[in-house]
């Protein structure tokens, strides 16, 4: 039996580039993320093209560049409260939809970890 990543099994760095361009347009659009993601919007596309492949099992893209990502480290200087951590998984899970990966099994798998990762990523209560 051979083993495929999540990665292959989504379809590769295409469908990585299709989920990153459904994806950032809404965060860019989402007044409760906009903060969150200022500056070089195809720079942080970039990254995100880089870190989803290695989060997923495939090339280590991002450590390649970045070294290892850490990333509840790199996002401690942003207040990611609980409203936020909600508002980017809806991005996502419309992102998700628009190129197909909610009806794919693995995709959905996807998703339960990005799910987690936007929990641990939480650092500030909500203010409301």
């Amino acid at each position: 039996m051979t083993f495929k990543s999540l990665y292959t099994e989504i379809g590769g760095q295409e469908t990585i580039d299709q989920l990153v361009e459904a994806f950032y347009p809404r965060v860019h659009a989402d007044e409760e993320l906009r903060p969150l993601f200022e500056g070089d919007m195809e720079e942080i596309k970039r990254k995100q093209r880089m870190f989803l492949p290695q989060f997923l099992g495939g090339p280590a893209l991002y450590s390649q560049e970045f070294g290892p990502p850490a990333m509840k480290e790199r996002h401690l200087p942003f207040e990611i409260t609980p409203k936020r951590a909600r508002c980017w998984l809806r991005c996502m899970k419309e992102a998700f939809e628009e190129v197909g990966l909610d009806q794919h099994p693995a995709g959905m798998v996807v998703y339960q970890r990005l799910t987690q990762v936007a929990g641990i990523m939480i650092n500030s209560p909500d203010i409301d």
